[in-house]
């Protein structure tokens, strides 16, 4: 009742002694504050609930799970399975081969799911021995220098930081790395043999595939030796031939409203027309572009440099960080593929798992339509791998095309040479395939079931945010290639960037974009002094590197000997950002060392600088404990220029081989040795 109309009260007598003694007033108090504090608890756990209750309003095709869900041990129990295959994976390969791996498992009485890591609580892996004759499986790729997945990082830190018993736990692993990189498959190496140490049981060796050779090749040479161990260790039996099964069923959805269609969102509905933050990869910002300006001056190559505007957005960045973007495919290849499928690209469809334990219900965001699944989800350019060909075969209404394709899938030599020589040396996408076997019709569904995610391409940003804390800098070359079929191939994301150009009077155009941080960084101390080698587009970080240590020096900071080493094909033609670097040298910021490679009769690279600078190298790495840095081609330039500092080091240093080594190996731990660099 409230208290202005409540009546009023006769006053009570005046007794001698108080009606309430001092420990009654305490525990009275106590009673009220009580009874509050339960009511403002319940009425705060209500609120909290309905808020939570109001989410799952959004559909949504994250994997995420609730504390609930992500037991997969609980999975496991609950389906009746004993097969878990975990991926550590960055561009989705390790993903792949871990979906292939657990569907293989029904031929082998192994019933299996797929699981990341990152969702899942790994602990529990302490558990699945209680599961008879159970199986974890890893698929593990490598990444930067010798890292692991952003999805398996906690894990790998697990395993290395803590002695846990994973005795009675039976497991396998297969790494995927590749050989042009110093750390060749570092953490599938490391997590096979930590598991093997604290006490798991190793069921079959350790698996390691190469992306810089045939990744498809050795992956399907491991298996096809996995499963006959598995059935030996388990004393089980295959079941007999393979048999294709769908794993996404077809849901066509005509009368979904427009408004609840995915266009291209990476996770959230909508998240592209109602930007927050944080802007990370599953929710990018969508930045305009302020400049795209071509940077080659002839040749006929194209080289850009592109700035993003990230006002607003509370994005940072430092120099050396890289810049994430998604890009969208060819619309021309989109086209090709619907008609050569007899698809209506705006029929509106979902593909939903068949296996209702699995967290992932979509293989991309659903409800959509073709054309933006074909547009903004799929790698519609990316060279089709052996299981796709399986089954595509079955799609074939001429028998030479079926057994042609079936061919190519099998593991005998001369099939995995026609794979090689046929797709991966001609260089055939889905399109090109489906168009040299004119009797392959595959539904335009299961091409979108069987197709790898669409990926973001990466950048090494080419800026300072001390000088541009508002805009991020990239360069990039357009990547665009003749192939032995005569057809010429257009890399996907540059080709995107070199279609969006600021115009006068127009809006900007924008990409979603996020922020990677790096390891690639300059040293803490302004005044040591650091090499860089970096040729043609290798130059990016350092650009941004560069322009750092000039404001350190206008900041009044003492900044310590500052080297590029810089190489390209012509200084008339390829020669990028010419001027500012030689501004730099003119104002005494750096040094600079060029190599133009076809300048005169005999080739010029930035190695035979490095040969000739031997002395100023020990200087800075051995005397002054300087930094060095790469960045550029992994598979010659950056192995020959370690092989240069190995050579510094035994020559100037006057150490032995393994001492020179060492001593780099130290330089790498120290961070004073970096290297950002691709294949």
């Amino acid at each position: 009742m409230d208290a202005q109309t409540e009546p009023e009260v006769p006053p009570a007598p005046i007794s001698d002694e108080p009606f309430l003694g001092p420990l009654d007033i305490i525990l009275l108090a106590v009673l009220i504050g009580g009874a509050a504090w339960y009511f403002l608890k319940s009425k705060k756990k209500d609120t909290q609930t309905s808020q939570f209750k109001s989410y799952s309003i959004q559909p949504t095709t994250v994997n995420t799970m609730t504390m609930a869900e992500n037991s997969f041990i609980k999975k496991l129990k609950s389906s009746g399975r004993r097969l878990v295959v975990f991926y550590g994976s960055q561009t989705g390969t390790a993903e792949e081969f871990a979906g292939r791996l657990a569907k293989e498992g029904l031929r082998y009485q192994m019933k299996g799911m797929v699981a990341d890591p990152e969702e899942c609580d790994m602990e529990e892996l302490l558990s699945l021995k209680d599961i008879d004759k159970s199986l974890a499986v890893f698929c593990l790729a490598t990444y930067g220098e010798g890292d692991p997945t952003d999805n398996c990082m906690e894990f790998y830190d697990w395993i290395q930081n803590n002695d846990v018993d994973f005795s009675g736990l039976n497991y396998a692993v297969f790494g995927l790395g590749n050989k042009t990189y110093e750390h060749y498959n570092k953490v599938g190496i490391y997590v096979d043999k930590r598991l093997e140490e604290l006490g798991a049981n190793r069921v079959f060796e350790l698996g390691l595939g190469d992306d810089d050779a045939n990744i498809e090749d050795d992956f399907i040479t491991w298996k096809d030796k996995f499963w006959p161990a598995v059935c030996d260790h388990f004393g089980i039996e295959s079941s007999g031939e393979e048999v294709l099964m769908r794993q996404y069923r077809l849901l066509e959805q005509p009368e979904t409203p427009t408004e609840r269609l995915y266009t291209g969102e990476v996770a959230r509905l909508h998240s592209l027309q109602t930007q927050r933050p944080p802007f990370d990869a599953k929710n990018p910002f969508l930045a305009p572009i302020k400049v795209n300006r071509e940077l080659h001056k002839a040749g006929g190559r194209s080289c850009m440099h592109i700035e993003f505007d990230i006002e607003g957005s509370k994005m940072r960045y430092e120099a050396g960080d890289h810049l994430a973007m998604y890009p969208v495919n060819d619309q021309d290849l989109v086209l090709r593929l619907g008609k050569l499928c007899n698809a209506d690209l705006d029929t509106v469809f979902s593909l939903i798992n068949t296996d209702t334990d699995s967290s992932k219900k979509h293989p991309f965001p659903c409800p959509t339509t073709y054309r933006t699944a074909l547009t903004h989800y799929l790698e519609i350019t990316a060279l089709p791998r052996t299981h796709i060909l399986k089954e595509l075969a079955e799609y074939c209404s001429e028998e030479k095309d079926k057994e042609f394709l079936r061919f190519m899938c099998s593991t005998n030599p001369e099939g995995k040479a026609k794979y090689q020589e046929w797709v991966q040396d001609s260089c055939r996408n889905i399109v090109h395939v489906l168009e040299d076997l004119p009797s392959c019709r595959p539904p335009i569904d299961h091409i979108c079931e069987l197709l790898p995610r669409l990926q973001p391409r990466y950048y090494s940003i080419s800026s300072s945010s001390k000088l541009y804390p508002t805009t991020v800098h990239v360069t990039a070359v357009l990547v665009k290639y003749e192939t032995k079929t005569g057809r010429v191939n257009h890399g996907v994301a540059t080709t995107f960037l070199s279609q969006k150009h600021p115009l006068d009077g127009e809006p900007l155009p924008r990409v979603p974009i996020f922020i990677r941080k790096s390891q690639f960084r300059l040293p803490a101390k302004t005044e040591t002094p650091v090499i860089m080698v970096g040729p043609g587009t290798g130059l990016a970080p350092f650009r941004g590197f560069i322009q750092e240590r000039d404001f350190n020096k206008k900041d009044g900071k003492e900044v310590g000997q500052t080297i590029l080493y810089f190489g390209c094909r012509k200084r008339s033609e390829d020669y990028i950002y010419e001027e500012e670097l030689e501004d730099y040298v003119q104002r005494g910021i750096m040094k600079l060392r060029t190599a133009f490679s076809r300048d005169q009769a005999h080739k010029v690279y930035v190695t035979h600088l490095l040969e000739e600078d031997m002395d100023l190298l020990w200087n800075v790495i051995g005397e002054n404990k300087g930094h060095f840095y790469i960045c550029g081609d992994a598979k010659n330039m950056a192995t020959d220029v370690r092989n240069i500092l190995l050579k510094v080091l035994q020559t100037k240093g006057s150490m032995s081989e393994s001492e020179a080594i060492q001593y780099i190996k130290k330089m790498e731990a120290q961070k004073r040795y970096s290297a950002d660099v691709w294949s």
